[in-house]
């Protein structure tokens, strides 16, 4: 139960805020203020703060226009003051990041009346390393050996050392914070893996940098901040290192999870995994050249030396295993010579996530002899750090220990990684669950053939239910689009979410009378290629000059066909997506409406969500198909065969409704502000003739209708 004091300070705060900044109170945002003050501030906790209910969870649809930042920073800040914990907001887009940090969070600082510090998360891969810099300011790699696996990497570029020098120079004078995204020039790839470190290279409290260090100054900036921004991906990334390595401890954080209908495929995305056969040839060909060396540094220590001297009968094994599995991915793709003229990839999906007994056996191999592989990796580089620590002694001088703990680390990393893959494919998948996706992919990776092997669960919900749901001391999960056809059955059974806890969508701020929805007569049916092209060809030549539209397609072929098919007159007024970049043809777009001129967008699923053109900067939206997902992604296609074998339908079960949420995204373009009109054309009279139709249109907003026949 909130106590009075709590509400009065939310109640306060948020008449202040209105009053400040001149704001209309909104029914919907008081409506989310008042379900996370109720969830958040019910939660119930013991003497040690650890919370003792499961009732910790609210899940808040709140269309655009409802003010939903600081609805939720109003009603979680207060609480999480109250109860000593860390309120941490975790957004899906860098956009939605920024203005969270550098916008909304400033301006309530500054009317709310509420005191408090707030601090930007990032992983450790966006900070310099200093040590690794200040090698690189001494013209030396951190070492020879791990040079070898950046090939392209063993030259002392001159761009290079006149990126490290001037990062030297403002690192030190205190001009740069030493994090990529802050540093004023673009930073190469190859250049920036030079200057930066994984959680298994740094040496922490260890390195003799470790008091100028960038990435622990920002952690200790974290230690007092009130409030944490962080993204999906780093409290994804924290909750797979245990939780509490990069962010608080769960139990000891309030979530706020925006944009949050993404937060089941980045969690997908976080417990995938792909091993690339040459490509691991390749780095345990550059570890065994290195044993002499290896040996020579640190065979003085008993238990490396024991260590090193098992990895010959290990590579031994290794090296032909991986050979076999090469041959054998070759003959289950169909195609035992590789790629033929032409072809530039080529996949195969197991079906149901099955692999047959062959493949098995030799994945059940492989995970012994990478188990072993890791386990010895990781001793050495325990020991390599217990030599950096002055207290202890292993008997191996520090500067050699820290000359090879970066490579050790590395292909510990690597064999890890491979381990975590071999391992889900010698699993055989409990019954009556959904099995992990498998499947192989053909490349060439500079001109030479390579196979990858890839595993992936079908869904999240059990991890995210286990390390997130349950651990947290209470969560907010709010997005525009969390309903798929209306219900929340669809989110809840993607991210695990239990029926339990509480559950609201929110009434919008916007009059949708003001837009109109159009199926004109000669929509067409995808199903006939051709004539549906000739349908968007034919609609868009006829677009009024002045006209500021986004045309929305479902594949790039399709794009590029209409485009190419469009008159010449007409094409001087398209941004196609495909030619420029995001930022740069939104620019152009706004420009040509500024000037009075017509600007015809053409995107793809990218331009469905997350692009805000409000007023005359768009006033028609055209979304030429409807928006099911490609059938050929391996995980969504295993997901579907399972429930099939279940004896579900997994075209209702799953396509239909993933489509309602992403066709609410697309026309969620055109309204951006309460005097925004406009319309929107609907090109696929799949949506009039076919059964799931009717349920598609129920689900968008009351916007007025007008049908082709």
């Amino acid at each position: 139960m909130l106590d009075k004091t709590l509400k009065d300070e939310i109640q306060t705060a948020y008449r202040q805020v209105v009053e400040r900044l001149d704001l209309t109170p909104r029914y919907g945002q008081r409506l989310m203020i008042a379900e996370i003050a109720r969830t958040l501030g019910g939660i119930q906790s013991n003497d040690d703060g650890k919370r003792t209910n499961d009732t910790h969870i609210c899940v808040l649809e709140a269309g655009t226009g409802t003010g939903k930042t600081l609805a939720y920073l109003l009603a979680a800040l207060p609480i999480a003051k109250a109860r000593g914990k860390r309120l941490v907001i975790s957004t899906a887009t860098v956009a939605l990041q920024e203005q969270v940090l550098n916008q909304d969070l400033p301006s309530l600082a500054e009317h709310s009346g509420i005191a408090f510090r707030y601090a930007l998360a990032k992983g450790r891969g966006r900070y310099v390393c200093v040590a690794r810099l200040d090698q690189a300011l001494d013209g030396v790699e951190p070492n020879p050996t791990l040079s070898l696996f950046e090939q392209s990497l063993q030259e002392q570029s001159a761009d290079f050392t006149g990126l490290a020098t001037r990062m030297g120079e403002a690192y030190g004078q205190g001009e740069w914070e030493g994090d990529r995204d802050t540093w004023r020039e673009t930073i190469d790839d190859q250049h920036w893996r030079r200057l930066t470190v994984d959680h298994r290279q740094c040496t922490g409290r260890r390195c003799g940098h470790f008091a100028a260090c960038a990435f622990f100054r920002a952690r200790r900036e974290l230690e007092n901040a009130d409030i944490i921004v962080a993204n999906h991906d780093l409290v994804l990334a924290d909750l797979a290192l245990g939780g509490g390595a990069i962010l608080p401890d769960p139990a000891d954080c309030l979530y706020v999870f925006d944009e949050g209908h993404h937060l089941p495929d980045k969690a997908l995305s976080h417990f995938a995994y792909r091993f690339a056969v040459n490509g691991c040839l390749r780095w345990l060909q550059t570890l065994k050249s290195s044993l002499t060396d290896l040996n020579q540094a640190l065979a003085v220590q008993p238990t490396i030396a024991r260590l090193l001297a098992g990895f010959p009968d290990l590579f031994h094994a290794l090296e032909p295993a991986l050979g076999d599995v090469f041959s054998s991915g070759h003959q289950l793709t169909q195609r035992p010579n590789g790629l033929s003229e032409g072809e530039t990839t080529w996949q195969q999906r197991f079906t149901k996530g099955e692999i047959p007994d062959g493949l098995h056996e030799q994945a059940t191999q492989l995970v012994v002899m990478f188990a072993q592989l890791s386990r010895n990796l990781e001793s050495i580089s325990d020991i390599l750090r217990e030599s950096l620590d002055p207290d202890k002694t292993t008997g191996l001088d520090r500067e050699q220990a820290d000359d090879w703990l970066p490579l050790i680390a590395l292909v510990h990393g690597r064999a890890v990684d491979a381990h975590a893959l071999w391992q889900a494919y010698s699993e055989r998948d409990p019954e009556n669950e959904p099995p992990r996706a498998r499947w192989l992919t053909l490349t060439r990776v500079n001109g030479e053939a390579e196979l990858q092997f890839s595993a992936s669960p079908v869904s999240a919900a059990h991890t995210l239910a286990k390390n997130l749901w349950g651990r947290c001391y209470g969560a907010v999960v709010t997005s525009a689009t969390l309903t798929a056809l209306g219900r929340f059955e669809r989110i809840q059974e993607r991210a695990g979410l239990a029926g339990r806890y509480r559950y609201q969508s929110l009434p919008s701020p916007f009059d949708y009378s003001n837009a109109v929805l159009s199926i004109p007569a000669d929509a067409m049916d995808p199903g006939d290629r051709e004539a549906h092209e000739q349908a968007i060809v034919s609609f868009v030549s006829k677009l009024g000059e002045s006209e500021a539209v986004l045309v929305l397609f479902s594949s790039r072929a399709q794009l590029r066909a209409v485009e190419k098919a469009l008159p010449e007159s007409l094409k001087a007024r398209v941004l196609a997506q495909d030619a420029l970049p995001k930022r740069e043809l939104i620019e152009r777009h706004r420009a040509a409406v500024d000037r009075s001129e017509g600007s015809i967008i053409f995107g793809l699923a990218s331009f469905a969500e997350g692009i805000d053109l409000p007023g005359e900067y768009l006033t028609h939206v055209v979304i030429t198909r409807l928006p099911f997902a490609v059938p050929d992604d391996p995980v969504g296609a295993t997901l579907a065969e399972w429930i099939e074998s279940q004896g579900g339908n997994p075209f209702m079960r799953i396509s239909v409704p993933d489509a309602s949420i992403k066709l609410v995204q697309a026309c969620g373009r055109l309204i951006r502000k309460e005097t925004d009109i406009g319309r929107i054309t609907l090109l696929d009279r799949r949506v009039l003739t076919r059964r799931y139709g009717q349920a598609l249109l129920d689900a968008l907003p009351p916007f007025r209708r007008e049908i082709g026949t």
